[in-house]
């Protein structure tokens, strides 16, 4: 599948042609970059683009989303306490409410923010945990844990922004802390200057009973913490960030891995991250302490990566909530997708193609009609889940739903074995703003005729995974584009041939007026790796860090099939999330949960 020569020009404008340029010596690494822009702005660190979409710590575009919210229309929303798993350790709320589940008493207090969480077990009436801050010059924090009588001073020692706006959010200030301090004084409390309590928290918490705490005796030049909390609006000084929740930090502090602002705005939109946090590929700064800690915080999981983690040691359980969380993750459903029963050997110097293998791309299925030639295969498509298919809208009409063919399990077109199936049609969704003039909203669903039991039972074949951010992958990444387009010199393949492409960023420039916002490119810069004739409707996938395959995009159009500059269009399926998940139900698809 090597570049078609210049004078196809409009008529290719539904196609691929994978290969791959000679010149890939660096293939091994899935996220290599592809000449990466430069900064558009003077600050290093922020990206304005980015910011001007004012993410928080409820934007699923950014951020996963915890077990007791779900991902709607990009906001992390409240989930009904009863769609939380059975399984966990039972709770106690502020209230005195008793809860199954941790999960269960978060998702009670999303809607009910008066009921925090206090601790685990059965609730009874002598336990109390309070904190406090003292007025006038004296702001010394105080906090009773549950197995003491009197409120002891916190430590400095690991103190940061994150403890300090979960307590002051504890203390009813939405918008968390102002600042904190060290005050090395110990004339408020003599009784207590011996010891201190340490507390180290994630940030996100709403009580500082969720996290970690712990008494230990206080070194003599530690210094206890002094906390002013949030309360006044005002307007930002130019050497300030302004949080999406409006309070204004120090330049300094944002992009540090540290929830400065309260709703996580400082760390997710930066180019680049400070020495003492993890930049993660969709451009958030997390702390190193969360990086090889067995949860998932990058969108796309470089930070559980096992080339990084081999070897570390993971954390200890450290009594906070924060295992109880990771714990009730691993109970939601999660889809299976986006693996591979075959390696994917990375090939180097691949020119013309390369012929899949059996398992290798066990999502790609093949349209054809019924009236065509037995081994015409007129447009690609891609395996979701369930009996349900995507494709390009311009592959198919609705007065013909009853002559198409999905095919399963296909590498050559003329020769079926017992791993291929063939489907009839249910029903045809083409999505409602497809414009066939400008290839906007190319995007169809396929709703393959089930078996007498209601179940479409797909032998040998994997669902893609549907990605649900814009962030998971930009230009540069390498992905795989695989068809049975049209090859050089126009000959039409009868086996499933694939390629590697890279996602480029100036789309709208090198397709002036015709390329729009939910449309993504790919290809190389030489145009020897390229989509054709014959691949519309057929997957793009790009990997994250386990290797696990994303449909970024189908092939749509193009102009020139393997023209140096003129890369091959797609419709990017994560601007399209939402409405395959209204047809085909969210559970189907979402890998996460989310």
């Amino acid at each position: 599948m090597q570049a078609v020569p210049v004078f196809l020009v409009f008529l290719s404008l539904f196609w691929f042609c994978g290969s791959e340029n000679a010149a890939s010596n660096t293939e091994e690494n899935q996220f290599q970059q592809v000449e990466p822009a430069q900064p558009a702005e003077q600050d290093t660190y922020l990206i304005g683009e980015c910011l001007s979409n004012k993410y928080t710590h409820k934007s699923c575009e950014k951020v996963f989303c915890h077990p007791w919210e779900r991902c709607v229309e990009g906001k992390c929303l409240c989930k009904l306490p009863y769609q939380c798993p059975k399984n966990g350790t039972s709770v106690c709320s502020t209230n005195g409410r008793y809860f199954r589940t941790y999960c269960h008493l978060k998702s009670y207090e999303c809607q009910r923010p008066e009921a925090k969480f206090l601790h685990k077990g059965k609730c009874t009436s002598e336990e109390t945990f309070s904190v406090s801050v003292g007025n006038g010059d004296s702001s010394l924090l105080r906090v009773k844990p549950l197995n003491q009588k009197n409120h002891i001073l916190v430590c400095d020692s690991e103190w940061t922004m994150n403890e300090a706006n979960v307590a002051c959010k504890h203390l009813g200030f939405e918008s968390g802390a102002e600042y904190y301090q060290a005050d090395s004084s110990i004339t408020e409390s003599a009784l207590n200057s011996l010891h201190c309590l340490k507390i180290t928290c994630r940030g996100l918490e709403t009580s500082l009973a969720e996290c970690h705490i712990e008494m230990k005796s206080r070194d003599s030049h530690e210094g206890f913490v002094s906390l002013q909390c949030h309360e006044n609006l005002r307007a930002c000084s130019d050497g300030e960030f302004q949080c999406v929740n409006n309070k204004c930090i120090s330049l300094n502090q944002i992009c540090d891995g540290i929830n400065d602002c309260g709703d996580l705005s400082d760390e997710l939109c930066c180019r680049e991250c400070r020495d003492n946090s993890f930049h993660c590929r969709s451009d958030i700064c997390i702390p190193n302490k969360n990086v090889c800690n067995n949860e998932i915080d990058c969108l796309t999981g470089e930070d559980e990566a096992r080339v990084l983690c081999a070897g570390k040691e993971k954390g200890a359980e450290n009594h906070s909530m924060d295992e109880e969380r990771k714990m009730t993750k691993t109970l939601l459903p999660q889809v299976h997708c986006g693996f591979t029963n075959h390696t994917l050997i990375r090939r180097k110097r691949i020119i013309g193609g390369k012929t899949a293998r059996k398992g290798e791309f066990p999502w790609q299925v093949a349209i054809k009609e019924n009236h065509h030639e037995g081994a015409t295969v007129y447009c690609g498509g891609v395996y979701i889940g369930g009996c349900w298919v995507l494709t390009a809208a311009h592959c198919v009409r609705a007065n013909r739903v009853h002559l198409y063919r999905v095919w399963t399990g296909l590498l050559h077109t003329a020769e079926h074995d017992k791993e291929t199936d063939t489907f009839t049609l249910n029903q045809l969704i083409i999505h409602e703003k497809y414009n066939a003039t400008t290839y906007e909203n190319d995007i169809a669903l396929l709703e393959l005729k089930a078996f007498a039991n209601g179940e479409c039972p797909l032998k040998h074949t994997t669902p893609a995974c549907i990605p649900w951010s814009e962030y998971m992958f930009k230009a540069g990444d390498r992905c795989k584009v695989s068809g049975w387009g049209l090859e050089e010199g126009y000959n039409k393949p009868h086996v499933l041939k694939w390629g590697n492409v890279h996602l480029f960023q100036n789309c709208s420039e090198l397709y002036p007026g015709r390329f729009f916002k939910r449309m993504a490119c790919a290809g190389t810069h030489d145009g020897s790796i390229d989509s054709c004739k014959g691949d519309s409707g057929g997957p793009l996938v790009c990997f994250d860090a386990e290797n696990v395959a994303y449909l970024w995009g189908i092939v749509s159009w193009g102009e020139n099939c393997g023209e140096p500059g003129h890369p091959g269009v797609y419709t990017k399926i994560a601007s399209y999330y939402d409405w395959i998940s209204h047809h085909v139900t969210r559970s189907l698809i979402s890998r996460y949960n989310i």
